[in-house]
């Protein structure tokens, strides 16, 4: 299965996309702290039957890395412009984390584009921010420590990969399962100029987004959502009772938590995962 790498202008950045496979669109949007690299083991499986599309997110991987944007909104129009570049009328939409807010956020800006939802390992910051004490805190001490302006762009340059190599070990259920070409690849994406600001930049869009969601908190997802998440992850399926999280936002919904299974489903039981979505996408004929 041929990967293509290509680079187009939308939404006033210049975004950088892989793209596979020819059938109805479907699009992937990874988190933090990741690239497009993250969906290496979805896109051949899943371009058999769909045109895969995986940008980098605004301010990640080979994607431009402005000073401002990182609002979901405008975040998510990001993607409806890529739409637009790529003359994609109508997509089913899967994102992890971060990019499962920038797809939630997506769902409720541009419902009539949109056929499904799928949101990976990821409570939406509201929430979050509503249901955090002192534990949740604690887990949570990114969250804040990278709303610090300037702090961790100094600390964390040059120092990337003892940053990176926290992340991917506390987070998944086996603490070497990111190691190697993979681990290497992503040490070298987040030293790229502008990498580190980038990522801060889309935590300290948090107010923002926070008000957004909360404008429209009532509203519901229309299109059918599927949510899944590392049950043993202790920042999502150990703290929240995820069900009840996605049954807030979303009427048609199906859920999974994934058994022995960290922060990063796609990465550390990607076979599991493929199935499911190819049956969660089975439905959309484009």
């Amino acid at each position: 299965m041929k990967i293509s790498s290509r680079t187009t202008r939308a939404n006033g950045i210049r975004q950088h996309y892989l793209t596979a496979g020819d059938g109805p669109p479907v699009v992937l949007l990874h988190g933090f702290p990741e690239t497009n690299y993250a969906w290496r083991y979805q896109i051949p499986e899943l371009a058999k039957e769909y045109d895969v599309i995986a940008p980098d997110l605004r301010g990640y991987g080979e994607t431009d890395k402005p000073s401002s944007g990182y609002e979901k909104r405008t975040m998510a129009m990001d993607v409806r412009e890529l739409m637009r570049a790529l003359n994609l009328p109508k997509i089913a939409l899967v994102g992890h984390d971060r990019g499962a807010r920038v797809a939630t956020r997506f769902a409720k800006d541009h419902p009539e584009v949109l056929d499904r939802l799928v949101v990976m390992d990821n409570v939406p910051t509201r929430i979050v921010g509503r249901e955090l004490d002192a534990a949740k805190a604690k887990g949570y001490w990114f969250f804040l420590f990278h709303l610090v302006p300037d702090l961790p762009e100094a600390l964390i340059t040059g120092r990337e990969d003892i940053w990176l190599r926290h992340f991917f070990s506390d987070w998944c259920f086996d603490p070497l399962k990111i190691r190697g070409e993979a681990f290497e690849t992503y040490v070298k994406a987040y030293r790229a100029p502008g990498a580190i600001r980038g990522a801060m930049e889309d935590y300290r869009a948090n107010a923002s987004d926070v008000a957004q969601d909360n404008a429209d908190a009532s509203v519901k997802i229309a299109c059918p959502v599927m949510s899944l998440w590392g049950r043993d992850f202790k920042l999502v399926g150990e703290m929240f009772d995820m069900p009840r999280v996605w049954a807030e936002l979303a009427s048609n919904l199906v859920t999974h938590a994934i058994p022995e299974c960290g922060h990063l489903p796609h990465e550390e039981k990607p076979e599991g995962i493929n199935r499911l979505l190819i049956d969660f996408l089975a439905g959309w004929k484009g």
